[in-house]
């Protein structure tokens, strides 16, 4: 009941909280623009080679990807099994894939982008959508974002426990330009 009542309320803010980050979705659609929301940056940790050989260096320009968590939520929310919830998300990621690829493609600064990244405290499931999982060497970083990451997480487990919250560490997830085209093109 309690998880209902947050997920609404965030439902509820989520069109005023959109336009101060910066995002974009990746179509003019919302609705049909997958569950990606984007917006470039640049790299600021330590060079990266990535096992296709690209290699990312600090200041390098990447799309930042944004789970739109609240509509995963939302339309997940009378799952109850998590394998099928983690399924359907996954799904979901992987039908969004393609239009990863033509957003950056028909992006002004498709030149300069060199990959995408994400932040994320998910364990599982990333290398088959070909991202590479790497953990940033920050100490304060990691526990500033998995700080900010809980919420997302308790509102999206039904079973919590002190374990499984351990278990899980913030990583960077990383793909390069390159291995996205080939993959999802």
């Amino acid at each position: 009941m309690f998880r209902n009542i947050l997920l609404s309320i965030w439902i509820f803010l989520d069109p005023f909280y959109y336009p101060f980050t910066r995002l974009q979705h990746l179509t003019a659609d919302p609705e049909k623009g997958g569950v990606f929301r984007v917006r470039l940056t640049k790299y600021k940790g330590n060079d990266i080679q990535l096992s296709d050989g690209a290699i990312i260096r600090k200041n390098d320009l990447l799309l930042k990807i944004h789970l739109h968590n609240v509509r995963l939520l939302n339309d997940f929310n009378y799952m109850t099994n998590e394998l099928l919830k983690g399924r359907a998300i996954y799904k979901r990621v992987k039908d969004s894939m393609p239009l990863l690829t033509a957003f950056i493609l028909n992006h002004p600064e498709e030149t300069k982008i060199k990959g995408v990244i994400g932040i994320t405290l998910i364990n599982k499931g990333f290398s088959a959508l070909g991202f590479e999982c790497i953990p940033p060497k920050n100490k304060l970083y990691c526990w500033f974002k998995k700080t900010f990451q809980l919420p997302i997480y308790f509102l999206s487990c039904s079973k919590i426990s002190a374990a499984n919250i351990k278990k899980h560490r913030t990583v960077y997830l990383l793909m390069s330009k390159e291995n996205l085209i080939n993959k999802y093109k």
